[in-house]
């Protein structure tokens, strides 16, 4: 049943970089630029997802999006629908936020239920100490952990790494450099904009920039990939979302956008 817990996983990178999977040295990371003059997140909006395993519906997930003064904040519900629900239960929460002026993130947290497993983590970024401090409690075991890492002076987190990267300038043929923070170290991460597609989802017909993140450690440097199509226009909306590993791939395709 691992492809089951790792199925909704996906939609925040952590298949890409776990945090048992990361190599022990890696280059230092990039400064992290500001979002791109001109660039405006947005004040309330829902993106909905249908999540697809192979070619069998999987899940639901939401991204809420709201701004509060200088913050972007950010909070996902991901569930599982029909016959995998049946068979192995997901229902995650996550949040995250970050400064919309720097792109600085403040912090991550998630909410995990799959199966008998239910973990709430919580991941602060405390950048006058230049540090991550994380939190790790298993709600079935009782099970208690805690971790702290140095951190660069500006870092994303795995969730708000999706729309920080649509902040930036997208180019087909270059890539976006970012640097995202962890409870063990900070990673270099880049996206490289591949080409230009047209995506049918069943919120309608995008054109899109194809975008594959990479890392130069993680689980996924050797066994899969990760695609995010980002709209072909100033506000680079994530309509698609897909993940290929040795077990199957996972697709996201957008639903409906709500403005609220």
């Amino acid at each position: 049943m691992i492809w089951h817990r790792r199925l909704l996983l996906t939609l925040s990178w952590l298949c890409l970089l776990p945090l048992t999977a990361l190599a022990q040295s890696v280059t230092q990371p990039p400064p992290l630029r500001p979002p791109r003059p001109g660039f405006t997140f947005p004040a309330r909006q829902t993106l909905n997802y249908a999540v697809d395993w192979r070619v069998f519906p999987a899940g639901v997930v939401a991204f809420h999006l709201e701004s509060d003064a200088d913050l972007q904040r950010i909070s996902v519900t991901a569930d599982t629908v029909g016959a995998v629900n049946l068979i192995f239960r997901v229902s995650d929460r996550f949040q995250s936020s970050f400064n919309r002026t720097t792109g600085c993130s403040e912090g991550f947290s998630k909410q995990i239920i799959e199966g008998r497993r239910q973990v709430n983590s919580d991941l602060k970024f405390e950048y006058p100490e230049k540090k991550a401090v994380y939190t790790e409690k298993n709600l079935v075991s009782g099970i208690s952990k805690h971790q702290e890492a140095e951190i660069p002076s500006c870092v994303t987190d795995s969730l708000s790494a999706i729309f920080y990267g649509a902040s930036q300038p997208m180019t087909v043929g270059q890539s976006v450099q970012l640097s995202l923070g962890d409870a063990v170290k900070t990673i270099p991460v880049t996206m490289k904009v591949e080409g230009r597609e047209e995506v049918q989802t069943p919120a309608g017909k995008f054109q899109t920039l194809r975008v594959e993140p990479t890392a130069a450690a993680g689980v996924v440097k050797n066994r899969g990939n990760i695609w995010i199509w980002y709209t072909d226009d100033e506000k680079h909306t994530p309509v698609q979302m897909r993940a290929r590993f040795f077990w199957g791939t996972i697709t996201f395709r957008l639903t409906s956008i709500e403005a609220k």
